[in-house]
């Protein structure tokens, strides 16, 4: 499904967040990818978001070459990615409910699509009673949850999860994991950055181990190691 094929990245000012970089993330899977901060995996996910391009090598989906995409190719291939960041983004001005109706209505879908999707997926985050509920009435774990829902609603091939438990505590961190597995176990690709060693571990899934902008490990059932 996604192919890094020898992806190399230098900046403007001579530094160098990814080398020579080269993996494989089959359908379905659950990856997790870690590294110290600069090791490039914020860098490795702007390149699958299209938002970066390597200086060298070339980053397929489906053996597509996503950086030869025109524009409106590339909001039609951003459709197939869910992305679940740290600090939730989620619109302070919407409930639960119509942050994940937002998407869908960026994405063109109708009203009925809307008004039957939408609390089916917060029910699967465990949101069905808060959909009502604006962000700051809302937990941080509780928060997460919406912005997973939402990042699921349009049913995405790709889930990217950047740190998605940074803020949470250990409890929130659990559940958020649990719910991260039961969508890979659904069929959704999973791609995972953290550093959190516990998370890592009980995930129990491929690990690509990032060093200086190299793959340095690519443990098929792996663990955190560093």
């Amino acid at each position: 499904m996604i192919y890094f094929d020898k992806v190399s990245k230098v900046y403007t000012d001579n530094s160098v967040a990814l080398e020579n970089i080269s993996f494989t993330i089959e359908p379905d899977e659950f990856v997790s990818i870690v590294g110290h901060s600069g090791a490039g995996k914020t860098t490795l996910l702007k390149m699958l978001l299209a938002e970066e391009k390597p200086s060298d090598g070339t980053v397929f989906f489906q053996s597509i070459d996503i950086h030869k995409l025109r524009r409106n190719e590339i909001n039609h291939f951003r459709r197939k990615i869910g992305a679940v960041f740290q600090d939730f983004k989620l619109l302070p001005n919407k409930t639960a409910y119509e942050n994940v109706a937002f998407a869908m209505e960026v994405a063109g879908k109708s009203d009925e699509e809307i008004e039957s999707d939408v609390p089916h997926v917060l029910e699967l985050v465990d949101l069905g009673r808060k959909m009502w509920s604006f962000p700051h009435q809302l937990s941080g774990g509780e928060k997460q949850r919406v912005a997973i829902a939402r990042a699921i609603v349009n049913h995405p091939d790709i889930i990217i999860a950047d740190e998605p438990t940074g803020n949470l505590d250990p409890i929130n961190t659990y559940e958020i994991v649990q719910i991260l597995k039961k969508i890979n176990d659904m069929g959704t690709t999973v791609i995972l950055t953290t550093h959190n060693k516990g998370v890592i571990d009980s995930v129990g899934k491929r690990v690509i181990t990032l060093e200086n902008g190299k793959v340095f490990r690519d443990d098929v059932a792996g663990r955190y190691i560093l």
